[in-house]
């Protein structure tokens, strides 16, 4: 006698559904699968790039030992924090970076809000000349610095210029009271045009029917820049205020190539210092102190920036 097997398919049959929570189980494996596929690269690299310093600093940080030495680096604590607290070079350090970004970072914003403003009014050949504004940002910090430098010397061709109308020459980068300037305007021949960037786009996303009820109610340009441009545009200005201000903290080419943070400490910035510590005097466990010191005042900067907003 034979026996045959009557399958579901043979038959027509439709199998048998699976229970509700197993389908819901299956649903969410899958979704977590996909999720762990997507999020690992990411992870990985915050692990590899930002979790990974910051412990080899805070190691590097709690340690310390003698230039040149074979023997390992012994545990001293917050011994590198006390002594660094206690430095007149980094305090003075401190105060140079902070007068910098007192003053490089209205700047740098204001231009960089007039001129996204003039050049979003429909001006001939508008593009050309944002074009020619954010050219500087193209170019690296490094090759800015030089041409800078080039340009600032005491032979250099802004000195001629000042001679020929009169001006007596100018010391610039080597004049303690005129260093801080000189970076200044290297810091923002750079940034000006990149910030403006981001601030045209947020003044594209701006609805034209804002202006025209304020031009029906007679509101001028000035009016509808306070009362409308200003308000609509808190968002991209506060993006911009952030990481400006964290791009000026971290500044380091001009210094490095120009002026040896001289004269007298003049340019003597905190990112500076940090690679004067590490490299030059051969001190890594007080230069992760300083570095650590540095991101700790950054992530706050930020927050508090971010929060103000979010309250306002």
């Amino acid at each position: 006698m034979t026996l045959t097997t009557h399958h579901p398919e043979s038959t027509g049959a439709k199998p048998p559904p699976l229970p509700k929570g197993t389908l819901q189980r299956r649903r969410f494996v899958g979704n977590l699968s996909a999720a762990a596929i997507f999020l690992t690269p990411a992870l990985a690299l915050i692990v590899v790039l930002r979790l990974i310093p910051v412990v080899q600093a805070v190691n590097d940080a709690t340690h310390t030992s003698l230039p040149g030495s074979t023997l390992p680096p012994r545990y001293v604590g917050p011994d590198n924090f006390t002594a660094l607290f206690s430095s007149h070079a980094f305090w003075s350090s401190v105060r140079q970076t902070l007068i910098f970004n007192v003053v490089v970072n209205p700047l740098q914003i204001a231009l960089a809000l007039a001129l996204a403003v003039l050049l979003t009014q429909n001006l001939p050949a508008t593009g050309v000349w944002r074009t020619l504004v954010f050219l500087p940002a193209a170019v690296p910090m490094t090759g800015s610095a030089v041409v800078w430098g080039i340009a600032l010397r005491p032979d250099g061709p802004v000195n001629a210029a000042l001679t020929s109308v009169g001006i007596h020459q100018q010391p610039f980068l080597t004049g303690q009271g005129q260093v801080l300037g000189s970076i200044v305007l290297i810091a923002s021949w750079i940034g000006v045009g990149y910030w403006m960037i981001f601030l045209i786009a947020g003044l594209n996303d701006i609805p034209t029917v804002y202006y025209e009820a304020a031009a029906i109610d007679g509101a001028g340009p000035l009016r509808r820049f306070w009362s409308v441009t200003l308000p609509l545009l808190r968002r991209p200005l506060l993006f911009v205020l952030v990481a400006d201000t964290v791009s000026n903290f971290v500044l380091f080419a001009p210094m490095q190539i120009l002026t040896d943070g001289g004269p007298q400490g003049k340019s003597n910035f905190l990112m500076y210092d940090i690679f004067h510590n590490s490299f030059e005097l051969s001190d890594p466990h007080t230069a992760a102190a300083e570095l650590l010191v540095l991101m700790i005042v950054i992530v706050a900067v930020q927050f508090r920036l971010l929060r103000s907003a979010e309250e306002s």
